[in-house]
């Protein structure tokens, strides 16, 4: 069983799975930034791989992968940073089980080599991954038995949009969980979140295979509450980044941020 499952067979509601740029705020802060997150309660760490043309992401997001690509951030210096996260000191008990995404774009990976990419998330301990732009004929027929090879979950996205058709497909896809894009608009948008409550309620109600996400606008615990209403978790990405942009202690930053939301 993936730890992913393993989360949401433990955990069916306020899942809180959290973004992250790898290579930022500093270009060696991605293991600091992932064990703040791990020791502030959150569930599942999602780390976002820099990229020069981040379709869906919005400007903290894409600001923060620029600096992450300034700093000198790669797929290969990613990776080795994870090399050991499994052990100490991401995790002080020793321990090794909170779900790591990995959230990129296409282009790069085909860049390092798909196959071998995956390859590389396993070995380092990876669960799964993230990649919007990667389109639905492709994955069935190219890439699906290559993250199957590797033990890789692979999470979809839906957005208001999509039809109940696609989305029952994308849920028959995807593995882990669907990621419940909360609006067409890009990562952070400051969108009232209440006028997608009818949203989410219709996808709870197909009664879909995987557990279901919500991200775009998560920020506060008004917006985490309200998406756990109707599903059984939430992604927060922006907000998140935005509050390290200027810190001086990652791991005070990352507490304060976040207990005013768990709690």
């Amino acid at each position: 069983m993936s730890r992913i499952k393993e989360l949401f067979e433990k955990k069916k509601e306020r899942v809180l799975n959290v973004f992250c740029t790898a290579g930022y705020p500093q270009v060696n802060s991605t293991i600091e930034v992932m064990k703040g997150l791990q020791n502030a309660g959150v569930d599942i760490i999602e780390l976002g791989m820099p990229y020069s043309d981040p379709l869906a992401d919005g400007p903290v997001i894409q600001a923060s992968g620029a600096k992450a690509l300034q700093n000198g951030m790669t797929i290969s210096k990613m990776f080795n940073q994870l090399k050991d996260f499994r052990n100490p000191p991401l995790r002080d008990d020793g321990g090794g089980g909170i779900p790591v995404i990995l959230m990129g774009y296409l282009n790069p990976l085909l860049q390092y080599g798909f196959e071998k990419f995956c390859e590389k998330a396993f070995e380092v301990g990876i669960d799964g991954l993230i990649i919007p732009d990667l389109p639905i004929y492709e994955f069935e027929n190219e890439y699906k038995q290559i993250l199957e090879k590797y033990g890789l979950d692979f999470i979809f996205l839906v957005t208001p949009e999509t039809s109940e058709e696609r989305i029952k497909k994308l849920d028959a896809l995807s593995s882990g969980f669907l990621y419940a894009v909360s609006s067409s608009s890009l990562t952070g948008s400051d969108k009232e979140f209440a006028s997608v409550e009818i949203y989410l309620q219709g996808l709870r109600a197909m009664k879909l295979a995987n557990p279901i996400l919500v991200g775009f606008g998560i920020k506060n615990k008004l917006t985490f509450d309200t998406a756990c209403k109707y599903a059984n978790g939430a992604i927060i990405g922006s907000a998140y980044i935005k509050a390290l942009e200027n810190t001086k202690d990652i791991e005070k930053t990352t507490k304060e941020f976040l207990e005013g939301i768990i709690n």
